[in-house]
C-alpha cells in the first residue's frame, strides 16, 4: 500500500467519513488493489460477509419519444417522428402479466419526455399496475418528473403526491450519468442540472418514494468530476435520506457522436470500492451485471458490493450482458461464494424464497 493513501484507507474502513479530497486521491491512485481490497473490509463490516442481495423487475419503456437530445442515446425518437411509440395500457397490461408469468412482480417504468402525454396517461397506468397487478412502480427520471410537473402547471410536491396515490412506489437514479456542469453540457445540454437533478430527487425522497443513484462513466469525464458527482450524492443523502443504493456503471456505444473510451477493469472495481468507503451513508452498493458483464460483476462482489443489479426483464436503452432468469442470479451468485438473498426494489427480505431454481 502507497503511503499517501494508507491512512485514508485505514480511516475509512473504521467507518470515518472521509473528505471529497481524499476521495480524489484515491480516484488518482494507482495502487487500486490496496483500495479494492479496503472496500471489501468496509463492505464485510456493513453487510454479512457471507450473502449477497438481488432483486428482479421488468423495464417497461413507455415511449421512445423525447426531445431531450442526448448525445449518449440511440433510444429516442423525435417527438414528430412516425418510427416512434408510445405504449397503450394494453400493451403495458401484456408486459406486465409476461412478468408475473415469469415471478417478477416489480415494475420499472420509464421512457423518454414525451410532451405530449397528459398526466392522465401516467395515472392510468399507475392505477392499473398497482391495483388490478399488484405489482410495485418505480418509475421515472428526474427530467421526466419535473418536465410533466412544469407541463401541468404545478408544483412538484403537488405533482409526486398525485403519482404516490395512484401507485408510485419508488424512484430511480436515472439520468444522473455525471453530474458535474461541464459534462452536463456535454452529454445533455437540455437536461437537468447537478443541483436541479438533486432537488428532484430530494422532494421524491421527503414524499416517500426512496430509490436509488448512479453513476455511469466511461466518456470524456475526469476524476475531479466523478468527485464532484460522488460529493453531489452523499450531500444529497445528509439532506433527504433516499437513495436506498448506488450503482456505477459504464456508458456503452450507441451514437457516432458520442465518444467512448474503454474502461480498463481495474477502474470500474476501483470506482465500485470508492464508492463503498466515500459513501458512507449508503447502505448498499449495487453491481450492474446487466452492464457490466458476469465476469467483472463478481469481481465487484469482492471489491465492496454486495447486490447485483438483476435480473432485468426487456432492457431497450442498454445492450444486456446480464443474467435472464431468476435461476441464472442465484446460480452466478452461488458461483461467486456467496449466498443468495432475494429482495424487493425497496431492499426489504423474506417476501420471496431464498433461492430459485
Amino acid at each position: 500500500m502507497t503511503s499517501s493513501i494508507g491512512p485514508i484507507l485505514e480511516r475509512a474502513v473504521s467507518g470515518a467519513r472521509i473528505s471529497p479530497r481524499e476521495a480524489y486521491a484515491l480516484l488518482r491512485s494507482p495502487d487500486w488493489t490496496s483500495i479494492v481490497a479496503a472496500g471489501h473490509q468496509r463492505r464485510l463490516r456493513l453487510h454479512d460477509p457471507s450473502v449477497v442481495s438481488y432483486t428482479a423487475y421488468r423495464v417497461i419503456n413507455y415511449t421512445n419519444f423525447c426531445d431531450v437530445d442526448c448525445s449518449f442515446c440511440s433510444f429516442k425518437d423525435e417527438i414528430e417522428s412516425d418510427r416512434g411509440y408510445t405504449l397503450t395500457l394494453d400493451e403495458i397490461a401484456a408486459k406486465t402479466e409476461e412478468a408475473l408469468a415469469l415471478g417478477v412482480d416489480h415494475i420499472f417504468i420509464q421512457g423518454g419526455v414525451n410532451p405530449k402525454l397528459p398526466l392522465s396517461y401516467y395515472t392510468d397506468a399507475l392505477r392499473m399496475l398497482s391495483g388490478k397487478y399488484r405489482v410495485h412502480v418505480r418509475g421515472f427520471s428526474p427530467v421526466e418528473l419535473l418536465r410533466l410537473a412544469r407541463k401541468e402547471g404545478m408544483p412538484l410536491p403537488e405533482l409526486l403526491s398525485i403519482l404516490k396515490d395512484a401507485g408510485l412506489g419508488s424512484v430511480p437514479g436515472a439520468g444522473a450519468e455525471v453530474l458535474t456542469d461541464r459534462m452536463r453540457q456535454i452529454l445533455s445540454p437540455k437536461k437537468l442540472s447537478g443541483e436541479d437533478w438533486c432537488h428532484v430527487m430530494g422532494e421524491c425522497h421527503k414524499m416517500g418514494l426512496p430509490g436509488s443513484s448512479n453513476i455511469v462513466f466511461g466518456s470524456v469525464e475526469t476524476e475531479e468530476d466523478v468527485c464532484e458527482h460522488l460529493t453531489l450524492i452523499r450531500d444529497q443523502q445528509d439532506r433527504t435520506g433516499g437513495f436506498l443504493a448506488f450503482i456505477p456503471w459504464t456508458f456503452q456505444p450507441q451514437t457516432k457522436k458520442f465518444t467512448v473510451r474503454h474502461v480498463r477493469g481495474w477502474e470500474y472495481l476501483r470506482l465500485i470500492a470508492v464508492s463503498r468507503l466515500f459513501l458512507d451513508n449508503i447502505p448498499n452498493i449495487e453491481v450492474s451485471v446487466l452492464g457490466m458483464g458476469k465476469d467483472l460483476g463478481e469481481l465487484a462482489l469482492n471489491a465492496g458490493a454486495n447486490d447485483i443489479n438483476s435480473i432485468v426483464i426487456e432492457e431497450n436503452v442498454l445492450r444486456s450482458s446480464g443474467l435472464k432468469t431468476l435461476g441464472a442470479a442465484v446460480k452466478f451468485i452461488k458461483e461467486a461464494g456467496f449466498t443468495p438473498a432475494r429482495r424487493t426494489l425497496g431492499y426489504e427480505f423474506g417476501k420471496y424464497p431464498e433461492a430459485a431454481a
